[in-house]
């Protein structure tokens, strides 16, 4: 919400943003001090001295990292938003096999010594990972004999005579599928996420993914301040009462009495119950460690993925750590972050092959969240509502709802481009000098 009211901003429509929390960022905030957390989850008492102090900390309620050549990074840059926020690469990625963690190869030297996979299927890899990076899908020379647009994903890894362990790394921890659906549809869509992830990795070579200093709450304050240059007003603790429909539309959304009218409403699922249908469960459950994982390195930050046929599952588990080095946490302690979406009656026993690799953990703050998703696209109502945050633990589906919402509102494409022409207009030339 607080990005699409930056950029409706910048695009010249009038925006007032309410929020009823005293807060930014809704379900997404980064909550401090820590004393807060505590009492968001009913914990007992005040965090033990041992924690430090309670406004060192700052603890999303959704754990995601940006990709450093996705299209959050991208909408972050045209909009210079950049200008608020500062950026720490995420030290490592892994992956989960047979019960012990290894780093994702990210670079050709880490796939060679990589003991993920046998000599021969090194070499096999390496070409695959050869034939993507060329990859055009405008010029047809590059594809092989393979149609993008028919040939599936199980039949480029044929190809490449790709055994199970790599497929399993490939699909999960490059191209970020959460299931194995993909294995069975066009193969153009993996190929375009994993050149997405080896492209945000040549980027900084640590690993493919950003995360802002102090947190993620960071965000959405960043595009409210965008919102605001524009002339848009932002009010938090503003309680909503009602949202004012005539014949159908919305006219307008009624707060401590009077009621602010509008001809668009952009809002998340928790305001308007009757237009969202409940399409699945998200468990989550943040950790406070006083140690690095284990078999990281010491990495201060990092993502491990758990493919779910691993653990027997029908979709990944994935850990998010950060720590003191982002400004998020006390020195020398950790926050790691397990999500996954549910499939049984017992979350946490799901989750609990993720809880594993974190012990001994300190703290636990365990979360189950309904997943939302509209009913009513706006078309008639001009109610515009965004899908509640999936478990992937980057902004790549945040950023394509952004997308769908924007083009439901203006009837038109959202352009990167245009968006920076649009900024250039009203700041002129006098910002490059």
């Amino acid at each position: 919400e607080c990005i699409l009211s930056g950029i409706m901003s910048v695009n010249g429509k009038k925006v007032l943003h309410m929020d009823r929390n005293s807060y930014y960022g809704g379900e997404s905030a980064s909550i401090t001090p820590l004393e807060d957390l505590y009492k968001r989850f009913s914990l007992p008492g005040t965090p033990p001295e041992s924690m430090g102090r309670g406004r060192d900390w700052n603890v999303d309620l959704i754990p995601k990292f940006l990709m450093a050549n996705g299209q959050l990074v991208k909408m972050l840059l045209y909009t210079e938003v950049t200008r608020y926020l500062d950026f720490k690469v995420i030290e490592g990625s892994f992956v989960y096999k047979g019960g012990k963690i290894y780093k994702v190869p990210s670079t050709e030297a880490e796939a060679l010594a990589s003991s993920l996979m046998g000599l021969f299927e090194k070499r096999r890899f390496r070409k695959f990972l050869v034939y993507v990076a060329n990859f055009d899908e405008n010029d047809p020379r590059t594809f092989e004999g393979v149609d993008p647009k028919k040939t599936t994903m199980r039949d480029v890894y044929k190809k490449f005579d790709l055994g199970q362990d790599v497929i399993d790394f490939t699909g999960h921890a490059l191209a970020l599928y959460r299931t194995d659906d993909y294995l069975d549809q066009p193969c153009q869509e993996t190929i375009n996420r994993i050149k997405l992830y080896s492209e945000s990795l040549a980027r900084y070579g640590k690993s493919p993914y950003l995360y802002p200093l102090y947190g993620l709450g960071e965000l959405p304050q960043g595009f409210a301040r965008l919102s605001a240059i524009y002339g848009g007003t932002y009010m938090l603790n503003k309680p909503i009462e009602e949202i004012v429909i005539e014949n159908g539309k919305v006219v307008g959304v009624k707060s401590e009495g009077e009621v602010a009218r509008c001809k668009q409403l952009i809002c998340d699922p928790s305001y308007v119950s009757d237009r969202v249908t409940k399409v699945g469960q998200v468990i989550r459950v943040i950790c406070i460690l006083s140690h690095p994982i284990k078999n990281t390195n010491d990495a201060n930050s990092c993502q491990i993925i758990i493919p779910q046929n691993q653990v027997n599952r029908k979709s990944d588990i994935y850990v998010c750590m950060i720590s003191s080095a982002h400004n998020v946490a006390a020195q020398g302690k950790y926050i790691a972050i397990a999500s996954t979406t549910v499939e049984t009656p017992d979350p946490e026993k799901e989750i609990k092959p993720a809880l594993d690799l974190l012990e001994p953990i300190e703290q636990k703050f365990v979360s189950i969240s309904d997943l939302f998703a509209p009913t009513d696209l706006g078309t008639e109502s001009q109610i515009f509502i965004s899908r509640t945050y999936d478990a992937t633990t980057h902004f790549e589906t945040t950023c394509d709802d952004i997308k769908d919402i924007y083009k439901r509102m203006m009837g038109s494409e959202f352009d990167f481009e245009e968006m920076k022409r649009k900024k250039n207009d009203i700041y002129g030339e006098e910002e490059q000098q």
